[in-house]
């Protein structure tokens, strides 16, 4: 009998509506994962609404969650981490500590760090502290890096000026530790209205995805969370 993969994802979550854990968790059950959501924050819904409320999780209590599956002896159990939204570097920091742990516990643990921090048309939702720590130090211990075009122009420092810049700009954060590179939503000079792009690299190969842009009267949210969490 084939084996039930187990996944901690480490993420938002909002009562009302779909993003981060309520976005994700329940389509890669779908798909046969065995799903540990660890919520960063709970909000009673996404920060795109003009307010919201809720509680952002202290950051020595993602370490100590993990340490309660490791006293159940269930840590040596997971496959793979999957981080999104951070409510603060300190929060950050706090994951990289517990991802260190499980791979300790399980070598062949995965782990895909989705940097969120916002969406070209929306705008950065994050504090800068945030920004830097995943591209100093989230990036070296990630196996894998899904950012959309506003936190690739982000880690980069430019906007890219054609598709193949956009290439290049995978490969400069692929160069500070990951195996792979997914960029979820492309965006440059040229790229054709009606279509929604994406990108996936490694050290060797590169792949340039396109299919038709669907409308929307409002944008989704949660999209992003949810490719990540079905890549991984």
């Amino acid at each position: 009998m084939k084996r039930t993969p187990h996944l901690l994802a480490i993420q938002s979550h909002v009562v009302f509506g779909h993003a981060g854990n309520s976005a994700a968790v329940f389509p890669m059950q779908r798909i046969g994962v065995n799903v540990w959501p660890l919520n960063t924050v709970q909000f009673s819904n996404h920060t795109q609404y003009k307010q919201w409320t809720g509680e952002v999780l202290a950051p020595q209590q993602i370490p100590a969650l993990i340490e309660g599956i490791a006293a159940i002896g269930e840590l040596g159990n997971c496959d793979a981490v999957l981080s999104g939204y951070l409510g603060s570097a300190a929060q950050g920091r706090a994951i990289l500590t517990g991802v260190a742990r499980i791979k300790a516990a399980n070598p062949k643990a995965l782990y895909l760090c989705d940097p969120v921090m916002g969406h070209p048309e929306k705008g950065c939702i994050v504090a800068p502290e945030v920004s830097d720590f995943l591209l100093e130090e989230a990036a070296a211990m990630a196996d894998f890096m899904c950012p959309n075009q506003l936190e690739l122009d982000s880690f980069s420092g430019r906007k890219p000026e054609s598709l193949a810049d956009c290439l290049a700009m995978a490969r400069a954060l692929l160069a500070r530790g990951p195996k792979a590179v997914v960029v979820k939503h492309l965006d440059y000079p040229g790229k054709a209205a009606d279509g929604f792009e994406m990108l996936l690299v490694t050290a060797e190969e590169s792949w340039h995805l396109r299919r038709p842009l669907l409308a929307f009267p409002r944008q989704p949210v949660g999209v992003g969370d949810l490719t990540s969490g079905l890549f991984l």
